[in-house]
């Protein structure tokens, strides 16, 4: 795997009240990417877990997440901060994923995964800081991993059950979408915006990434019903009977 370290010793690119309000917003992410339950923990999440194709991705996907705990941990110490335990927004989140279940939790994950890629992409832009982006290029990378992985989880359940995502399906899911990311711009916006990041770059980033998010997710759909058309057109072709030729 091709995961070149980020250069934790190279001349630090930020400084002054910018570093500290950075250093703020790192001890929160490092908790939950991995530092926390590092894992589903819905009271039913067996019911997810019992497929083991899907377990085998779930566990990937959370080892990445664990990784990211490490990176997060290096650049806390590169900045002079210290690991945290809790914080009032994760354990708020922590409780909601465990006890409305998980249908519930995976679709939260998904809208945390989508902002946080806004996160660290708004980080790599304004952080004039070399290990700090050479952090941020290997989070993007898993995190585009990750939300691929919850569209090809959506397209299949379009496929086996009959989903549809339609106009009031994009409408919710754009509003989780801005929910997740004002959430996510209480704790961190004096962070980014000491680095130079605005309210509305933010905002129409979350915006440009749901959508995207929900039209490569239709065209997946889409892609799968003009295959099975067209399959069933073959079969179709491939079984009619060309009667002979009646002599005169």
């Amino acid at each position: 795997m091709n995961r070149q370290e980020p250069d934790w010793n190279a001349p630090l690119g930020i400084s002054g009240q910018a570093l500290s309000k950075l250093r703020k917003s790192i001890q929160q992410f490092q908790l939950g990417d991995g530092g926390g339950p590092a894992y589903l923990i819905a009271w039913n999440r067996q019911s997810v877990l019992s497929d083991p194709a899907l377990k085998k991705l779930i566990d990937l996907w959370f080892k990445e997440e664990r990784e990211h705990s490490r990176l997060l941990g290096f650049a806390l110490k590169r900045f002079g901060g210290v690991e945290i335990k809790s914080h009032w927004s994760f354990e708020l989140f922590c409780g909601l994923r465990k006890f409305l279940g998980v249908g519930f939790e995976l679709h939260a994950l998904l809208g945390t995964e989508i902002v946080s890629h806004v996160y660290y992409k708004m980080l790599r832009k304004h952080g004039q800081d070399t290990a700090l982006r050479g952090m941020c290029n290997l989070i993007i990378r898993d995190e585009t991993g990750h939300i691929a992985f919850h569209k090809a989880r959506l397209a299949a359940d379009a496929r086996n059950c009959g989903k549809i995502y339609g106009p009031l399906w994009s409408a919710l899911f754009r509003a989780r979408g801005v929910l997740a990311g004002t959430v996510l711009w209480i704790n961190h916006r004096s962070a980014l915006l000491a680095l130079g990041a605005t309210d509305a770059e933010f905002y129409g980033w979350i915006w440009r990434d749901t959508s995207a998010f929900i039209n490569s997710l239709r065209r997946e759909v889409h892609q799968h019903k003009d295959d099975q058309s067209r399959t069933r057109g073959g079969l179709l072709t491939n079984n009619i009977s060309v009667p002979e030729k009646v002599g005169m």
